[in-house]
């Protein structure tokens, strides 16, 4: 009898601890599929003004490679410039009436150095990139250090 009261004890012992493990794996397996949730990583995307601003920029490098250079041919307006008045914002609140004028500034900036054949283009560039510059130590300011490298001294 008193083997039988002891089987019976370490049978519940037995399951007892093996029903507190299977729990506790149980939440540990819950716990680490939350953190993997919470920690999954969102792919950023650009807005289409972000985009354009990086054509933007890409094309301001070129011109100013040239200029550099000694050269005279810019080649013609961007026409994908005039998106700058509609490109969706990365924080559609920073299209405003500030933004508007300045993006304006910098279109009429910008075509008056396309379409100008006399004048001083280095300086003519230089007032595009000021526009740029005005716009974002307004609204934007994390561009200003690659904005400023394109400046010609």
């Amino acid at each position: 009898m008193l083997i039988l009261k002891r089987i019976s004890l370490l049978v519940c012992t037995a399951l007892i601890l093996f029903a507190c493990q299977n729990k506790q794996a149980i939440q540990e397996a819950v716990t680490e599929e939350k953190t993997t949730e919470n920690t999954s990583f969102k792919m950023y995307t650009m807005s289409p003004m972000a985009q354009l601003m990086e054509e933007m920029y890409a094309n301001a490098l070129v011109v100013k490679t040239k200029l550099e250079a000694g050269e005279a041919e810019f080649g013609e307006f961007p026409e994908s410039h005039l998106k700058i008045m509609e490109a969706k914002m990365t924080d559609p609140t920073d299209r405003d009436m500030f933004f508007e004028t300045q993006a304006k500034e910098f279109l009429a900036y910008e075509k008056a150095f396309y379409e100008s054949k006399k004048g001083n283009k280095i300086e003519e560039y230089n007032a595009i990139i000021n526009s740029c510059l005005t716009c974002h130590q307004k609204k934007c300011g994390g561009p200003i250090p690659r904005i400023k490298k394109l400046k010609i001294q």
